[in-house]
């Protein structure tokens, strides 16, 4: 499995991959799902975790705070994630390079 620098100081490296990654998003799927994002809140590198799901269009489990649902959204509106935002240095990004460059 490859890591990137910023995965290295993640909240969940030494944590089950599994509590990341249910297999249902109800009943106790839903709890876990709410265990991983409170984990992501804390993280240091949440913001580049997210980067990461949505420029690589990771369609399952928790990353940088967000379940699929929340980044199709966010991946479906580049223009309304702001700097300081989940999703918002990815977008902005996105929008700096110019037309040729994209």
């Amino acid at each position: 499995m490859m890591m990137f620098d910023w995965s290295r100081a993640a909240a969940c490296l030494t944590l089950d991959p599994e509590l990341f990654f249910p297999i249902s998003t109800e009943g106790l799927g839903h709890e876990q799902v709410e265990r991983a994002k409170t984990i992501c809140q804390g993280c240091p590198v949440r913001q580049p975790c997210l980067d990461y799901a949505i420029s690589t269009g990771q369609a399952y489990g928790v990353w940088g705070g967000t379940d699929p649902s929340q980044r199709r959204a966010l991946a479906a509106n580049p223009a309304a994630r702001g700097h300081g935002q989940p999703g918002g240095r990815a977008a902005a990004r996105k929008r700096s390079r110019s037309p040729a460059s994209r």
